[in-house]
């Protein structure tokens, strides 16, 4: 598809702020037969479209808008009929051609048809002569076979012959058909030739429409203009009269300050008194603290007992009621009762009654709290009655009050604020707005005078919400001349009635803090913020409504408190106060304004809310005369001599009150001027309409912008116009006039400019005035006029404007008489464009010459031409430079310089004088040139570059940009990859990089085009090589490598030549020589010597497809020759030191003196002798591992100062196995097959070393037992010359490495002590690298230590050591041993739990006996009543030798019964570790028996209460029984199989003492035998006897008889009775289940 685009470029025009633009695409299928219908191919906008884009760019008059509208109807209607006559024309076009080309298909097939035929006829003649031939010779088969073929040919022929009529009878349809097209183009061309003329028609009136929408425009914008200059005169007014003010307000606040600084003095002094007494009593609150302190210590030691003694007591009460209740269950449970039942009834019948007891005295209480608020109601009610005070007028505040003010808002920490509502920032008092602003208000409304009444509302508010709803009134503010009488009532009332509402308004103003955030600031925002009334007349009255809005955070209050006392007989407000208002609600106030004098007033509004008072500013200005004019400069322009000009000037009153003015030449006396004025305001005022709307919403706009507050830049305008409204009155004249130049202006040139008709009058209030200024000039030159205006009102000043002109004499002219071409260049064309202007009010024939010399290189178009009348042409300049201009310009051409300056001329008709111009251009040369033109690279492997430099020089006198393009990939240049801007005359070194890709002789060029095109060749050759060997890297760029360090790179040699098979690869060859054999190939890494690089290996063989491993390390080092021959010097000067501390006493025991020259020359011969023999010793010493050399090389490593080498390592490549070859047979090594290795090795100073240890960098602690820790100090120091910030590698957390003290940043020069510690856990030889990082390098500590584990053995098989069974108050004690296995001796610690530090704060948890057995995690159990260890252990300490033993002793020794006496034994090991924990377990018993076995039926933890001892006997007659709980569970998985029987067993035992007993064995009995047989149990034995320190274990077996339930367990209980030296009883109760599952 083939898209033509029309655009119809003045379809619309294009102007200020209007974006119209049409364009009109006409699409054309060229490859299909199928023509679109025209209609659909139209891309033009939609009527409606077009109408409103033309009413909206070209907007007209109300009068011509119907004429307007029909026009851009019309119009878009031609612009639619012109498109779619361009589309048909464009299809009839493509018609045409498609037609033209299928007419020239036939014509070509026409005449192929006929060349077909004519060989037909040819062919069909010769067959038919060799017919007749062969018929003559009698070949029938011949002659058969020839007519065969001439029947084909006759076919073949009408065939023929059919195909060309019918092409023909096709050709004359196409003809046709194009004659048809033909016909109808000529038709539609017709058409829209026609429609193209109506569109221009259209165009043209847009023009118009668009030239007077122009002026429209200029016009508002000159308007815009002289209302922003309105706005700044007024604004320079207002600052002017502010400042004023400012300064007399800034006396009064120096005034207030100074006396705010004495009060200051003494509350200050008053404050630091007040301090001195605080300390004092603070000292005093301290001492009264420390007694209590100590009292309440003595009390709580007391309490403790107290405590204890009560413990016991509750203990003892909780006993009783325990066996109380015991005695009661088994009551219940002797009568066949249920226990459980009667006590759960009990217990919530002692709930009941404390919940009845506790309802009663909530009854009583609240009973109580009703009364008390029922009499406080009637107290607040009797109070509400009393009457109020008078509401008391608002005071203004006086200069003591506003320095207390100010002192306390700087106490509080904020800033002071100004009475009045609205704040500024600086804290300043802003300027109040000025007289003009004041006369700019429209909101003043007239009304009567009965009208006027007032209201205020008070803040007082009831305690109670609701009391006050019905009988609420409303209060009004008194009136001055109302007499104040009391309300009625006694002396005492009164005074009571005082304090109540001083109490009540000291409690009103309080600060409002929500969420944390105090409010600050106005708390109400008025609208307007000023209240003012402009322009009055006296005895009128003036209303205005003023909202005040909440802008606190929360509710608030407003009350009235007045206006100030110069105002309160002219301003009446009417305010009902809201009640409470909430954040964001406001409420309306009403002004009354009623003028009595005509005067200004000032004043405010005073109100109260409940975070402080506020004002608004109040403010009354009568009339006065604001004059202004609306330009002070009058430009003409220019004006040809003879033509007259007129322009105007508007003088307008801004003001309420009207004057007489009088328009005058400056220099003329006018007796309303008689006294010149002070202040000379700047008239740059205007108002183009004389309609008070707006004026109105200019004034609005100017007050709103002036009550922003932004005056910083008028009062540097204000402070100018003082400066020259000074001057003025010093020197009794205008200041424009100083300077007004050198030009001296006769009388007759000031008559050209003069005034017109209107002079003088009156100007009404709000009006304006327009007074016309002619200009005719006489003569040619600068004119120059000033007026000035007077006013009959004095107080008016005189506005000044002046007006300037200038007269031509020459009708055309050219703006700009020198045309710059700047720089050109030989064979470029440059083109301007010259304007010509007339000032002629006919039309003038102009031509344009150019001088002969420059005719074939420069041209003006047009030649001739018509400039119309006052308007101007343009010319088109065209430049084409050629290599002839300097021959041929002659002396218009600089040869030296290339200046070109050309005359141009512009003839005009019938003027002689011709108009003349010059055109300059300096025209240079676009050469560059290419230095050398031919380069070598010689011989260069695949996997190499090779680099040479190009210069390229450019001859022009301007920068050009070139580029390098159409490179081979074999070839790069830089910088920027050949491209870039070269500077007029300047140099560039270019970079030329050959990389062959592979193995041939190459031979190209490279090509450099310019900016403008141009081509610079450069011819180059090279021979690509392809080696065996190749590398894996070719650039090895080491890190910045500090001295002695080491850096390692690797890299691969591979051999990758299996197949000398050129076809499918590419194989090894030097350039187009043969291939390398495939096999073992050796190679070479030549060092260079001295270096500090090792290649390692650095000869070796590599098989076909293998490769080797190769290793680069570099290690910079400092030569050793310098370090020797510093330390040599070193040595030197230690010998100098010592040898004249040797001669300094001889010196003094000689008693002659030799002269100076002997002492010199004796001290020259021994420091000869001494540096001789110095030099023997270290010849005969290797002074490479001495003092001084480490001394040396440290000193020289501090002051090296960084190094960067740059190896190029070359590897030769050779045929053959290294190791197979003869130690005198060289492999034979070909210099082109070498491979390079380029090495970048930066070497730097260390920017840390070690100083201690003579430097050595490794650390070893030795053997560390494990548990101990070894500390070792490093010393490291900043050698370099700025602060270092230091990194450490992080160190295995697990292992025992530590650095105990890092450091994040070293200073230049200081040393840092490194403490690190080894600490081993477990028997190990660690080693680990500590990393010292910073920005300069790294320096890499060794860490080395071996860790010796501390073994010991312990005799104790387990955790748990039992004690056994003992009789209270008896001991039993236990031994066992530690054994030391280690080679290290141990230090030990025994330590009991019992007896730890952190044992108290464990006891002030919950008590273990609460918990669950899997929550329990306390190993101490029940302790001796005494305070004493019931477990002791000794030796506590001591040291364990290596491979030796220590016995140690453990004692339990109970002091009372219990069953539940535990502790925990630790070892500790070194004071650290705790090696081994053993669980001291013993039982007490008060008599020689015990039970062991069953379930647990108590927690394994004593109680807090103790066990009243009581007496023996009768503990024996009350045979307390003691429950054991028994269970069994008989595990049947098959009901076929019978299961083992369910067993269990009891323990029982007799103590081992000391003390006498009438028996010394233990009898026990089970009873109830035969009844636990025949329910299934079996216990063996049922009764025995038991010796002491002997136990007997009680067997017990269970196999559920046959009439068994399953499903309700069996429970069985017997009586043990145990005979000792008491007799106890057990209770055993058997329970017994089936399990039918695991």
């Amino acid at each position: 598809m083939s898209r033509v685009t029309c655009p119809l470029e003045n379809w619309a025009l294009v102007k200020q702020g209007r974006k119209s633009q049409a364009t009109f695409c006409i699409v054309v299928e060229t490859g299909s037969d199928e023509r679109e219908d025209p209609e659909l191919g139209v891309q033009a906008p939609a009527p409606e479209a077009e109408a409103q884009a033309d009413s909206e760019d070209c907007r007209p008059e109300s009068t011509q808008g119907a004429g307007a509208d029909r026009r851009g109807k019309a119009t878009t209607q031609d612009r639619a009929r012109a498109a779619l006559l361009r589309k048909e024309l464009g299809d009839l076009a493509q018609q045409r051609a498609d037609g033209e080309l299928s007419i020239q298909k036939a014509r070509e097939e026409l005449q192929a048809c006929c060349r077909r035929t004519d060989l037909l006829t040819k062919q069909q003649q010769s067959v038919a002569a060799e017919t007749e031939a062969e018929r003559e010779a009698h070949n029938t088969a011949a002659v058969g076979r020839l007519q065969a073929v001439s029947r084909r040919l006759g076919a073949e022929l009408e065939n023929q012959r059919e195909l060309q009529s019918k092409i023909r009878a096709v050709l004359r349809e196409s003809e046709r058909a194009m004659w048809h097209i033909e016909i109808r183009e000529g038709r539609l061309q017709a058409e829209w030739k026609s429609a193209q003329e109506e569109v221009e028609a259209a165009r043209g009136r847009r023009q118009v429409r668009a030239a007077e929408q122009l002026h429209r425009e200029e016009a508002a914008e000159r308007k815009a203009e002289r209302n922003r200059l309105l706005r700044a005169r007024k604004a320079l007014h207002l600052q002017r009269e502010n400042g004023l003010r400012h300064q007399q307000l800034l006396d009064d606040a120096r005034k207030s300050h100074r006396a705010a600084v004495k009060f200051l003095k003494a509350s200050l002094g008053r404050v630091r008194e007040r301090e001195r007494e605080q300390e004092v009593q603070t000292r005093e609150h301290l001492r009264r603290r420390m007694d209590a302190v100590l009292a309440l210590k003595n009390s709580i030691t007391a309490n403790r007992e107290t405590l204890r003694k009560f413990q016991a007591w509750g203990q003892a009460k909780a006993e009783l009621a325990e066996q109380k209740t015991q005695a009661e269950k088994q009551a219940i449970v002797a009568q066949g009762g249920d226990a459980f039942k009667h006590l759960f009834h009990q217990h919530r019948r002692q709930e009941l009654e404390a919940q009845n007891r506790a309802f009663e005295e909530e009854q009583r209480l609240r009973k109580q709290e009703i009364v008390s608020r029922i009499l406080k109601e009637a107290a607040e009610e009797s109070r509400r009655r009393r009457p109020h005070s008078p509401a008391r007028a608002a005071v203004r505040p006086t200069l003591r009050d506003k320095t207390w003010d100010y002192l306390a808002g700087l106490g509080e920490g904020g800033a002071p604020c100004a009475p009045c509502c609205p704040e500024k920032d600086d804290g300043a008092p802003g300027p109040e707005p000025s007289q003009l602003v004041k006369r700019m208000s429209s909101e003043s409304i007239q009304v009567r005078p009965e009208s006027t009444s007032g209201e205020e509302d008070t803040l007082a508010e009831p305690e109670i919400p609701g009391l006050w709803d019905k009988d609420r009134e409303r209060h009004q503010a008194p009136k001055e001349g109302a007499d104040r009488k009391p309300v009625g009532g006694t002396k005492a009332d009164e005074d009571i009635l005082a304090r109540t509402v001083e109490r009540l308004r000291s409690g009103v103003i309080r600060k409002q803090v929500v969420s944390g955030r105090e409010f600050r600031g106005c708390p109400f925002n008025s609208k307007p913020r000023v209240v003012h009334f402009k322009d009055f007349d006296v005895g009128r009255v003036y209303k205005k409504k003023m909202t005040l809005t909440n802008a606190t955070y929360t509710i608030n209050y407003c009350r009235l408190e007045g206006v100030d006392e110069h105002l309160r007989d002219f301003i009446h407000i009417d305010f009902e106060p809201p009640g409470p208002m909430s954040a964001g609600m406001s409420c309306d106030v009403l002004v009354t304004f009623k003028p009595m004098i005509n005067k200004d007033l000032d004043g405010s509004i005073a109100f109260l809310a409940q975070t402080g008072r506020f004002a608004v500013p109040l403010k009354c200005s009568t009339k006065q005369c604001s004059l202004s004019l609306d330009k002070e400069l009058i430009d003409f322009g220019s004006y040809v001599v003879g033509e007259t000009a007129s322009r105007v000037i508007t003088l307008t009153n801004t003001g309420g009150l009207g004057t007489r003015f009088k328009f005058l030449p400056a220099s003329e006396p006018c007796d309303m001027d008689s006294t010149p004025s002070v202040m000379r305001l700047s008239s740059i005022f205007t108002c183009a309409y004389e309609d008070r709307s707006f004026y109105d919403k200019v004034a609005s706009s100017i007050s709103e912008q002036l009550l922003e507050g932004t005056s910083s830049q008028w009062d540097v305008l204000s402070q100018r116009e003082q400066t020259l409204s000074h001057r003025e009155h010093e020197e009794g004249r205008p200041a424009e006039l100083e300077g007004a130049g050198t030009m001296i202006f006769s009388n007759e040139e000031q008559t050209e400019i003069s005034l017109g008709e209107v002079t003088e009058g009156e100007i009404a209030p709000f009006s304006s005035i327009k007074v016309p200024i002619t200009f005719s000039p006489v003569t040619p030159g600068d004119i120059q006029a000033n007026f000035k205006v007077t006013f009959k009102n004095r107080q008016c000043p005189t506005l000044y404007f002046r007006a300037v002109g200038v007269a031509v004499a020459v009708p055309v002219w050219v703006s700009r008489p020198g045309v710059d071409l700047k720089i050109c260049m030989y064979d470029r064309l440059y083109q301007d464009s010259i304007v010509v202007h007339t000032r002629s009010k006919v039309a003038l024939r102009l031509r344009f010459e150019v001088c002969k010399e420059l005719q074939g290189h420069m041209e003006l178009l047009p030649q001739t031409g018509y400039i119309q009348a006052l308007s101007s042409c343009s010319v088109q300049l065209k430049f084409l430079p050629r290599h002839s201009l300097p021959t041929d310009a002659g002396q218009y051409f600089d040869k030296e310089s290339r200046v070109l300056e050309a005359p141009m001329t512009i003839r005009v008709a019938d003027q002689i004088k011709p108009v003349e111009f010059t055109v300059h251009a300096i025209v240079t040369t676009s050469d560059l040139e290419l230095s050398p033109s031919e380069v070598d690279f010689g011989h260069c492997t695949i996997y190499e570059a090779i680099r040479t430099s190009v210069s390229l020089y450019n001859r022009s006198l301007l920068p050009q940009e070139f580029g390098f393009v159409g490179l081979p990939k074999c070839v790069d240049i830089q910088p920027n990859d050949g491209f870039g801007t070269i500077l007029p005359l300047e140099t560039l070194e270019l970079d030329v990089i050959f990389q062959p890709t592979k193995a041939k002789e190459y031979s190209f060029e490279l090509v450099c085009k310019s900016e403008i095109n141009r081509r610079f060749k450069l011819t180059c050759r090279a021979v690509g090589v392809h080696p065996p060997l190749e590398l894996s890297h070719y650039q090895v760029k080491f890190a910045a490598t500090a001295l002695y360090d080491t850096s390692v790179a690797t890299l691969y040699v591979v051999n990758p030549h299996l197949s000398m098979n050129a076809l499918t690869h590419s194989v090894p060859r030097i350039g187009s020589g043969d291939t390398c054999p495939v096999g073992p190939t050796s190679f070479e890494f030549l060092l260079p010597p001295g270096s500090p690089i090792t290649i390692s290996p650095s000869v070796g063989t590599v098989s076909p497809g293998k490769k080797c491993l190769v290793q680069v390390a570099f290690r910079p080092v400092l030569p050793s020759e310098v370090v020797r021959q510093q330390a040599f010097q070193a040595m030197n000067k230690d010998g100098e030191a010592k040898l004249s501390r040797k001669e300094a006493p001889a010196s003094r025991k000689d008693p002659r003196r030799q002269s100076l020259s002997v002492q010199r020359t004796q001290h020259r011969d021994r420091l000869f002798r001494a540096s001789t023999s110095l030099a023997l010793e270290m010849q005969k010493q290797d002074l490479k591992f001495s003092h001084e050399y480490q001394v040396a090389q440290a000193a020289l490593a501090r002051s090296f100062p960084g190094k960067f080498d740059k190896f190029v390592v070359p590897c030769v490549v050779a045929s053959g196995d290294v190791e197979g070859r003869k130690a005198m047979e060289p492999l034979s090594f070909s210099p082109h097959n070498t491979l390079y290795l380029e090495l970048w090795c930066p070497a730097v100073a260390p920017s840390l070393v070690v100083t201690s240890d003579k430097g050595s960098t490794v650390t070893s602690f030795g053997d560390i037992a494990v548990g101990h820790r070894g500390v070792k100090k490093v010393s490291i120091q900043n050698i370099t010359s700025e602060d270092l910030a230091v990194d450490f590698s992080v160190l295995n957390p697990n292992g025992p490495f530590v650095l105990l003290n890092p450091v994040s940043k070293l200073p230049a020069g200081q040393t840092h002590v490194l403490v690190l510690s080894f600490s081993p856990r477990q028997s190990m030889l660690a080693q680990e690298t500590l990393d010292i990082v910073t920005k300069r390098g790294t320096l890499s500590l060794t860490l080395s230590g071996t860790g010796v584990a501390s073994l010991i053995t312990c005799s104790i098989e387990g955790d748990v050591l039992n004690m056994g069974y003992v009789i209270a108050r008896e001991s039993v004690s236990s031994t066992f041993q530690l054994q030391n296995s280690s080679s290290l001796p141990i230090k030990f610690s025994m330590q009991l739990d019992s007896l730890s530090s952190s044992r108290r704060e464990d006891r002030q948890q919950l008590p273990q006996f609460l918990l669950s057995s899997a929550q329990r995690t306390d190993v101490v159990g029940t302790q001796n009543h005494n305070g004493q260890s019931v477990f002791a252990v000794a030796p506590v300490e001591g040291i364990l030798d290596p491979g030796a033993g220590q016995d140690f002793t453990l004692t339990f020794s109970p002091d009372h019964e219990s069953l539940y006496f535990s502790d925990q034994l630790r070892v500790v090991l070194f004071e650290k570790k705790v090696s081994r924990k053993i669980l001291l377990k013993g039982a007490a018993r008060e008599h020689m028996m015990f039970v062991e076995g069953g379930d647990p039926l108590d927690v394994p933890v004593e109680s807090l209460t103790g066990i009243p001892a009581g007496d023996p006997e009768h503990r024996e007659d009350a045979e307390e029984l003691k429950p054991i709980l028994v269970t069994l569970d008989y595990v049947q998985l098959d009901t076929d199989t019978p299961a083992p029987p369910a067993t269990r067993e009891l323990l029982v035992g007799c103590i081992r003492t000391t003390q006498l007993s009438p028996k010394k064995t233990v009898e026990f009995s089970l009873d109830s035998v035969a009844s636990l047989q025949h329910r299934g149990f079996t216990v063996e034995p049922p009764r025995g006897v038991v010796e002491r320190g002997q136990t007997k274990t009680i067997s017990i077996s269970w196999v559920p008889p046959a009439d068994f339930d399953p499903d309700h367990p069996l429970q069985v209980s017997a009586l043990l009775q145990l005979r000792g030296d008491v007799k106890e009883t057990y209770k055993i109760f058997f329970v017994a289940q089936v399990l039918t599952g695991p």
